[in-house]
Parts: structure tokens; C-alpha cells; sequence
């Protein structure tokens, strides 16, 4: 169950941050309470999740994954560059996420 509420926490994290964008440096009400609703839900369920999984693999995939989606749907919603240095940025990012998911796995 931990990795659903790791997964739920980076779902309700990433909507948050559309949100927050969407809020118009948060002049915009129901965008601005909709990016404090999900970012709040996504500290409750980073913190479910942390009871089972380490802290430090939960907050990296959690932050890796985030970002990794952040972009891709920055490019998707809002026409934000997606060139070739930030596609490898991100994939050593998600390299680092799985490195550690793997150290954390072998003890």
C-alpha cells in the first residue's frame, strides 16, 4: 500500500504544480486553493508512505518522478521547451532515482 500512496503522492504533487501554474502567480482563486488542496494531499500521502518506505528512496522518486512529469507536461500544456539537454537532464535524473531504488533494495 505504501507505494500507492507514494504514487497518489506524486499524482496529487504534480497537479498541484499545474495548479500553481494555472494560478497566475496566484491571483487566481479556485487555481491557487486547487494548488494548496493537492499540495497539501501530497504531504499527507508522502508521509503515509514513509512509514514502509525509506525516506530517502520515497522523497527521490517522488521528487524525480515529479519533475520528470513537471517537464513533460510543461511541453504538453503550456508549450515549454522540451530540447535535448533537458530530455537527458531528466533521464539522469531518473537514472539517480533508480540507483538509489536498487542500493536501497540491496541491504
Amino acid at each position: 500500500m505504501s507505494w500507492v500512496y507514494l504514487f497518489i503522492a506524486i499524482t496529487t504533487e504534480v497537479a498541484g504544480t499545474i495548479f500553481l501554474k494555472l494560478s497566475d502567480g496566484l491571483s487566481r482563486v479556485i487555481p491557487t486553493v486547487s494548488m494548496g488542496v493537492l499540495y497539501a494531499l501530497s504531504f499527507v500521502f508522502l508521509a503515509l508512505c514513509i512509514k514502509k518506505i525509506e525516506v530517502s528512496i520515497a522523497y527521490a522518486i517522488w521528487s524525480g518522478l515529479g519533475t520528470a512529469l513537471i517537464a513533460f507536461f510543461g511541453y504538453i500544456l503550456f508549450d515549454e521547451s522540451l530540447g535535448a539537454m533537458k530530455v537527458v537532464s531528466i533521464a539522469f535524473i531518473i537514472v539517480g532515482v533508480v540507483g538509489l531504488n536498487l542500493i536501497g533494495q540491496g541491504h
